[in-house]
């Protein structure tokens, strides 16, 4: 069985999701939404002869915009809300990949916070798209340690980047064998937010 996607994200981090999902052979990327036509995952997919959509509305991705036929919605660094009409498009809904463990550090700003709390522990969560940011079900999540002395940037991009690339695939790998994502509610009593910091 073949699970047909759409990709949903941008950068480097949307566009290493998009070269590791062409590899995997019962999973077909049939589109790529991504909020401009020079930005990289669009440049790559164009590259890979995936048709590329760009977003008319940077902070919202709605059903029309969804590939006719897709089975689940990836977002791989988007900050787009991804609408109730897109995620009802697609049979399994929409993931996407938070680098906290939810519900800890809930946000834009997850991996500044993790930092800024002084988390000796940081990790990534893949989880249900939902009405409520970064609050859907838990799919999948790993943790790494955070080195002493190290910064948001470098956390992102020694850890944090590689684990959520992992972590993505296999879920919709696992999810083209079973047909089916794994989905466990967030623990409410321990959720915290990590909004915009201002120095930023």
């Amino acid at each position: 069985m073949t699970l047909h996607i759409t990709l949903v994200g941008s950068r480097y981090f949307g566009t290493a999701v998009l070269d590791k999902l062409a590899l995997e052979k019962n999973v077909r990327v049939l589109q790529v939404v991504t909020p401009a036509a020079d930005d990289r995952l669009a440049l790559r997919a164009a590259a890979l002869d995936i048709p590329v959509r760009v977003q008319h509305d940077p902070k919202q991705v709605p059903g029309d915009e969804i590939a006719d036929g897709t089975e689940l919605i990836v977002a791989a660094h988007t900050h787009a809300r991804i609408a109730k009409d897109a995620l009802a498009k697609a049979r399994l809904g929409g993931v996407g990949y938070h680098p906290s463990l939810l519900p800890r550090h809930r946000g834009i700003a997850a991996v500044e916070w993790t930092v800024k709390c002084g988390d000796p522990i940081a990790g990534g969560s893949i989880y249900h798209l939902a009405d409520r940011w970064d609050a859907g079900a838990i799919a999948a999540q790993d943790w790494c340690f955070v080195k002493p002395g190290e910064g948001a940037r470098e956390l992102w991009e020694r850890a944090l980047a590689p684990l959520g690339i992992r972590l993505l695939v296999q879920v919709v790998a696992d999810a083209a064998l079973s047909g089916s994502l794994p989905a466990q509610t967030q623990d409410e009593q321990f959720a915290t937010r990590a909004p915009k910091l201002p120095s930023e």
